[in-house]
């Protein structure tokens, strides 16, 4: 591995590491504010602070997209996987709903066919199979504990790896920063008409009313985080090529289980460990799969995109 891949992998890292401190600081508050309002405020904040940045480097015409219909499918992706996980962080420990959430790259390749119509695998096939089975392994016992709510991460997952897919269908499409302001800036007002649609309920855990000063400046970090870790990401991946970035993303589990064993006294069981070990393997077995196909004669280090390379989504 070269210098310059050294470094851009220790940027990719980071980065990774910096989500889940996010995940964390959004668990912390639990119990201070609803989901559905954390995600709102959250989203508003980062599309505020992207939108400044794009309008600053690219101009007002960078705020037209292509495809209105299509940032919408993204925009509304977004904010019904990001519910879902802010959720699942809420009433899971983090281990489990990361893992389950690691699901999505392996979801993404196995809808691209019917959605994009690409052809898939039988091993693709094979590999979900294999995912699937540490997903009910994770699910097992907390389905008896919470019931349907256990399935939150999963639901989130199926979401994200749609979003994946819409980032495909716009590639091209706009720069890196104008695709993260259009995910984001159609993202927040979808996330706040569900929040106002939650509140105007009149069901009683749903409510919410005005959030402490420490809320406001916690939603405000996990924009930060996440806004940083999608630029170190991107840093990494020039530097270091997609193909060696793609599995530095696991490196989530291990800074989740760390923070969760840390702050809120989660200690992931075996059962949790086996079924993100068979996620984790059934990721890196389509990421190495993918890498054979464009090694041309002479050419052994050229890799195609997979779903995991593409500019990183804002959750």
């Amino acid at each position: 591995m070269t210098p310059s891949e050294r470094s851009g992998l220790a940027y990719a890292v980071t980065g990774f590491a910096l989500l889940s401190c996010g995940d964390a600081v959004v668990k912390s508050m639990a119990g201070d504010w609803p989901a559905h309002a954390v995600a709102a405020l959250r989203f508003s904040i980062g599309a505020l602070v992207l939108s400044a940045l794009l309008y600053r480097s690219e101009g007002a015409g960078a705020f037209r997209p292509k495809s209105w219909p299509l940032q919408i499918a993204r925009g509304a992706c977004l904010a019904l996987a990001s519910v879902c996980f802010f959720s699942a962080l809420y009433i899971m420990p983090m281990a489990e709903a990361m893992a389950i959430g690691f699901l999505a790259p392996v979801l993404t390749q196995l809808l691209a066919g019917p959605i994009l119509g690409e052809k898939v695998r039988a091993k693709v096939y094979l590999v979900s199979i294999v995912a699937l089975v540490g997903v009910a392994m994770i699910l097992r016992p907390n389905l008896a504990l919470l019931g349907w709510s256990a399935l939150l991460p999963l639901v989130s997952a199926i979401f994200f790896a749609l979003l994946m897919i819409a980032n495909r269908a716009s590639a091209g499409q706009g720069s890196a920063l104008s695709m993260q302001v259009f995910v984001a800036a159609l993202c927040a007002p979808i996330l706040i008409a569900l929040a106002a649609t939650a509140k105007l309920s009149g069901i009683e855990a749903l409510d919410f009313g005005w959030p402490d000063w420490d809320v406001v400046v916690r939603c405000a970090i996990v924009a930060g985080t996440a806004s940083s870790a999608h630029w170190l990401a991107y840093i990494g991946t020039s530097r270091a090529g997609a193909a060696q970035v793609a599995p530095a993303i696991y490196v989530q589990m291990l800074v989740v289980v760390a923070l969760g064993w840390a702050f809120f006294d989660e200690v992931p069981d075996l059962y949790t460990l086996a079924g993100a070990g068979l996620i984790i393997a059934a990721g890196l077995a389509l990421w190495r799969d993918g890498l054979r196909p464009a090694r041309a004669p002479g050419k052994a280090g050229a890799a195609p995109m997979t779903g995991r390379d593409r500019a990183p989504i804002n959750d």
